[in-house]
């Protein structure tokens, strides 16, 4: 069982900068999949940016060039800096990692970007 913990959301007027934490319990040094997805309300859940073990990464198309996905393995810590913020990416941000046939999710952090 890993347990992630996000932080790092929080309030920011447009162009700003965020950057988004999640923190495992247990070892991701063998995760085959991190991602940092979000959900806007009345929206579904979205992916916003994966990071796999081979260090290959994947943007939503509305993210590159503005956001950056990273993971730091003796921190079990996966980021998501995120620049130029718009008043769209206002959303709850969750960190998934997926360990062999398992997945695991951390409870949100909420970033609202005020125009």
């Amino acid at each position: 069982q890993v347990q992630l913990v996000e932080s790092g959301g929080g309030l920011v007027q447009a162009g700003g900068s965020l950057r988004l934490s999640c923190v495992a319990s247990g070892s991701i040094f063998s995760a085959n999949f991190m991602g940092w997805y979000r959900q806007a309300p009345g929206k579904q859940r979205e992916l916003v940016a994966a990071i796999r073990s081979s260090g290959n990464t994947d943007y939503a198309d509305s993210m590159k060039g503005r956001f950056t996905i990273s993971r730091d393995n003796a921190k079990n810590t996966v980021y998501l800096q995120m620049n130029s913020l718009k008043p769209e990416d206002t959303a709850v941000y969750y960190c998934k990692i997926v360990r062999g046939v398992s997945a695991f999710w951390g409870q949100g952090t909420q970033v609202t970007v005020s125009s």
